[in-house]
Parts: C-alpha cells; structure tokens; sequence
C-alpha cells in the first residue's frame, strides 16, 4: 500500500511517499497430544497476505535466503528462532525473536504418533499429523494404483474398504485392495503442512506385505518442496522394499538430491537368521548436520552413513539435507518400475501394519 501525501499552497509543493511494512510473524510454541519430554511445535505467521515468511534457528539475522517457513515444526534442543516476512512492494517485516530453552537430554522420546484406538471399530487416523496424496497417474514410477484418502467415496474408492485405518488393536493400515480386474487403490499418508522435524532419530515398528508387485516405504522430503520442487528439496528412504521375501530377506536406505536421484546413494539391509520384512522391525534414521544414518532394529548399530563425501564424486550433486525440517510420508505403492506388476498370486488385500512412528533427541 502507498500513501502520497500532498505539499501545501499554491506554489505545487513536493510529495513524498511511505511504504507499507509487512506485520512481524507471531512465533507461537506449544505442546500437543504427540510432543513429548517438553518438546514443542513451532508455528509462524503474519497477518500480512501473501508474505512469505523467513527463519533462522541460530541466533543469526533472518534474509530472504533462510529458510521458508512451509508448516509447523518440532523443537526439541535449546535454540533462538528469528523471523522477518516478506512481501513485495512493502517494506520487510521487523524481526521476531523467540528463545526456547527445553533442556531436553540425549535420546529422549519427544515426538509419536502411537495409533491408539480405545474405540470398538477401526478409526481414521489423526488428521491433525496426516493428510494424503489422492488419485492416479503412476506418480513417476509407472505404478498402478489409485491412491484414496480415508473416506473417500470417489470410484475406485470406497467408504467400506478404505486404504487407510488405525484398527482396534492400536495399528495403523495401509491397504492395498484389488476392488476389480487391474484396479488397485492403496493410501499414501504425509505430515506435510501439519508437522516437520529437522535432525534426531526417527523410527517406525513396522510389518509389510512382500508378493509380487507390492512397494512398502517409510520415507521423508524437505518441506521446501513447495518451492524448490524435488530433487533438490531432498529425499531419504528409511524403509523400502520391493516384491516376495528373498533369503536372506532385505531393506533399502537410500538418499537422493540434485545430482543423486538414482542407485547411486543406496544400500541393502539383510536380515540375519531366517527373518523377513513380514514380521515386525523397527526402521531408523539418525539424522544430523552434515549425516544421515540408518538402522534396523538397533539404534546404535547403523547399516550404513551418507555424508556430503559420498556424493563428492558425483556431477552437480548438492546436499540438502542441512537446509530445513522435512516431513513424513507412508506408503504402499502396487507395480511401478521397480517392483513391476502384481501377478495372480499376488493377495488382495493385504497392509503394511505400523505400531508406531517415534521422534528422538540426537
């Protein structure tokens, strides 16, 4: 907005002109029903339309190259967050300061979603952490399913089969139905705009379905995929896996970024003694500045740890995993260019069940 402000008498006097300055962002810190330990959920906003807001975490003086503030994220170490806004034609916001002191020790649990039910039928998951990718068209991997949101009644979705519960037992599913011939539907939950973490372990206690066809992951992106798209928003895949259980039986952790999409950046877990994916295990990440690290079953046992090094050889390659929070994203994809498609042994429906997903202090 401008105001002119006009010279008096006759002589036509001069006239200046005032900007507008964008309203500061409220910084708001507030426990829920997942925080744990003291651990907090960050909210910025402005009452400015249309600005986009800016943030640093350390101390340092917020610029329209900090990061972008996308949706809320967790707190969980001792930390200063400044924050200005932004809008074009008007003057950059003052900065907002909030300190926030937890104190929270190392390997404290302080974010989860446990899927608890204490209701006699199957429930919607919560839709204050999850929200869904819905519909078709192979989401870049050639897959075949249609993805539907929990109560989706639109065709092949259904309201009496749906893709995504907490049953009474207190586990999540995602289920892959078959509702006819070469019609697959499944769910593909995310936190995205609902909840972020950046650095901490994080873990999910999972059993996935292994025939033909099927893709079980656990896996997070940067919540800047809004703006820098992917892959330079960043991706790492904490569980994947692919088709029948094999002997020995395996998970993939991989990362991906600009210049690193493919296998390059990826590494199997075999499982010792007979095990398969189809029973329970708990798959983790250990992520920090500069590391990402990933394990199954044993937090302090990692199968393998990217760094900026492992992609120093690669052409172009940019590590983004220092540059904000990312969220969280569950699927069960059906055919694809990896799995291929499903065959007729293949069983519908069939879930990957999830106890529970957990965050972590460094």
């Amino acid at each position: 907005m401008m105001v002119q402000i006009a010279g008096c008498g006759g002589g036509g006097g001069a006239s200046t002109t005032t900007t507008a300055q964008v309203t500061a962002p409220a910084i708001t810190a507030a426990t829920n029903s997942h925080t744990q330990n003291g651990a907090e959920m960050v909210t910025l906003a402005t009452t400015t339309s249309g600005a986009t807001i800016y943030y640093t975490i350390d101390g340092t003086t917020p610029t329209t190259s900090s990061i972008v503030y996308e949706a809320p994220f967790l707190v969980a170490s001792n930390l200063t967050i400044n924050s200005i806004a932004v809008l074009s034609g008007e003057t950059n916001s003052s900065v907002a300061t909030k300190t926030i002191a937890p104190s929270i020790a190392s390997g404290t649990l302080v974010w989860s979603d446990e899927f608890s039910n204490s209701t006699s039928a199957n429930a919607a998951p919560d839709s204050s952490v999850w929200t869904y990718e819905t519909g078709a068209g192979g989401w870049g991997n050639g897959e075949l399913e249609t993805y539907c949101a929990y109560g989706s009644s639109t065709s092949p979705c259904s309201t009496s089969s749906p893709n995504a519960l907490v049953d009474t037992s207190g586990y999540l599913n995602i289920v892959a139905e078959q509702p006819s011939s070469g019609v697959y539907t499944s769910a593909r939950m995310k936190t995205e705009g609902l909840f972020s973490f950046q650095y901490g372990r994080i873990e999910v206690r999972a059993k996935v379905p292994e025939a033909q066809g099927f893709w079980p992951a656990f896996w997070l992106m940067g919540n800047n995929i809004t703006t820098v798209n992917w892959p330079a928003c960043g991706e790492m895949d904490v569980l994947e896996r692919v088709n029948a259980a094999t002997t020995p039986d395996w998970n993939a952790g991989s990362v991906h970024g600009t210049g690193f999409t493919g296998s390059n950046l990826g590494t199997d877990y075999y499982f010792s003694g007979g095990a398969t994916a189809a029973v329970w295990h708990t798959y983790g990440m250990i992520w920090s500045k500069n590391s990402v690290a990933y394990y199954v079953d044993d937090s302090t046992s990692p199968y393998v740890t990217y760094t900026p090094s492992s992609i120093s050889g690669l052409s172009g390659a940019v590590w983004p995993f220092n540059s904000g929070p990312s969220f969280i994203i569950l699927n069960l994809a059906v055919g694809g260019s990896w799995p291929g498609n499903p065959t007729s042994s293949t069983p519908f429906p069939s879930a990957m069940l999830v106890d529970y997903v957990r965050v972590y202090t460094n």
